[in-house]
């Protein structure tokens, strides 16, 4: 990167929140820090300042879940780390269900939380990339297929591909959040309108549906990616 990535640090913990900083700063990263909820809302909204959030959960005042879920639905895209004590299954989902791109359990080695923040900015950097490519201008690239939102055209690999109206509001939901775990509830909620709907197989169909148009082996998907527990993420090829 041309300018360093500026990143805001959510840890009210003050002798971990200074050793993050530190390590962060020796690998080139300018770095904000907040040490509680009601501080970071107050940054976070001038997210857009921001390449990345590493945000704790367990915060004196607001938690973390509540802080991202505020950001994701003012419509902010900025990638958040969850740090967090809590390792439990549901914790997991629940910090990727509100919105967050990835989820660090304490204690965690410096090497990893590096290799996370590395892995959100890569991302970053693609979206801003090409985000003349994707929905802003009506229209998806990936692999071999092309996507008009606009006039519902698709095409795979030069065919004209016909795509029911749900399959290609799931699709263009998924474009919309590259990257991002999607849960099947927010899914439900977003793309079918529905809430607390209890056959979650629906969503799974649909993805079985949208990786036969698209993924070069169904069985072995590259784009529509699983995630045990979570949800499902569209990967962007990168580049």
């Amino acid at each position: 990167m041309s300018l360093a990535a500026h990143l805001l640090l959510v840890e009210d913990e003050q002798h971990l929140a200074a050793g993050i900083k530190l390590n962060l700063e020796l690998e080139g990263y300018v770095v904000d820090i907040a040490r509680s909820g009601r501080e970071a809302a107050g940054l976070m909204l001038q997210a857009e300042r921001y390449d990345a959030i590493l945000l704790d959960v367990m915060l004196p005042d607001v938690d973390g879940f509540t802080l991202c879920q505020k950001l994701r639905d003012a419509g902010t895209l900025t990638p958040v780390l969850m740090l967090t004590a809590r390792d439990s299954v549901d914790d997991r989902v629940e910090g990727l269900n509100v919105g967050a791109d990835d989820y660090l359990t304490k204690p965690f080695e410096l090497s990893e939380l590096l290799a996370r923040v590395n892995s959100l900015l890569r991302r970053r950097s693609w979206e801003k990339a090409h985000s003349g490519e994707t929905v802003g201008a009506g229209v998806l690239r990936f692999g071999n297929a092309t996507i008009d939102f606009d006039t519902h055209r698709v095409e795979v690999g030069g065919q004209e591909l016909q795509l029911t109206k749900l399959e290609l509001d799931l699709l263009r939901y998924f474009a919309d959040n590259p990257g991002r775990v999607l849960g099947r509830e927010e899914l439900q909620e977003k793309v079918w309108k529905l809430q607390n709907y209890p056959n979650r197989r629906m969503v799974d169909n649909f993805i079985m549906r949208l990786r036969r148009h698209f993924e070069p082996d169904p069985k072995k998907p590259c784009y529509f990616i699983s995630v045990r527990g979570a949800g499902y993420k569209f990967e962007p090829p990168q580049g």
